[in-house]
């Protein structure tokens, strides 16, 4: 209770005004892309790292073995 007997606001309340208007749109679209790449950001950041697949070839592989066995497995 305050001191004058009402109830004591919690949060913060804009008026109807406030939010319908242009610059206000902006904003909360900014922010709401802003938490969608931050959210992305931190699941990449969370998951295990991919490495290349051994079945792609490095610049520096050769293409064909030369060894004694031309079959056999790289």
């Amino acid at each position: 209770m305050s001191l004058t007997g009402g109830p004591v606001p919690r949060g913060l309340l804009f008026p109807q005004t406030l939010l319908n208007t242009e610059w206000f749109a902006i904003l909360a679209t900014f922010v709401a892309i802003n938490t969608v790449m931050y959210a992305a950001l931190a699941t990449a950041k969370v998951l295990p790292r991919v490495y290349r697949p051994n079945w792609l070839r490095s610049r520096h592989e050769r293409g064909e073995t030369r060894g004694i066995h031309p079959d056999a497995p790289r």
